[in-house]
């Protein structure tokens, strides 16, 4: 599944648009940034609540596909300009933590 297909889903909402053809491995929760930048595996939809400028470049370094913000969590306008400047996809959702990561990889198993 491609981070596109993720944008269809009622439940996510696009806040910032990157590399959309990239493939989503699979789902990472993880709301330390340190943890997330030794362990979330490249192609990771990444779910989190952590919605500042350090989130994405852990995203960068690790090469996740894409962030999704769980629980309601807003972004600073700065943020999401950081995110179009280094082509980083965020997607925003009302869902806790673990049933957004359910609902990816839901998806992902409905996929293959």
């Amino acid at each position: 599944m491609t981070v596109n297909e993720l944008k269809n889903i009622p439940e996510f909402t696009l806040l910032n648009e990157g590399d959309m053809n990239k493939v989503i491995t699979r789902p990472f929760c993880c709301d330390l940034l340190s943890v997330a930048m030794s362990k979330a595996p490249a192609g990771a939809a990444w779910v989190t609540i952590m919605g500042n400028t350090n989130a994405l470049a852990v995203s960068s370094l690790t090469d996740c596909a894409c962030i999704i913000l769980a629980e309601g969590t807003s972004l600073d306008p700065n943020v999401v300009h950081k995110a179009q400047v280094q082509e980083i996809t965020l997607f925003e959702t009302e869902l806790p933590i673990f049933e957004a990561a359910l609902k990816v990889n839901e998806l992902l198993t409905a996929s293959k």
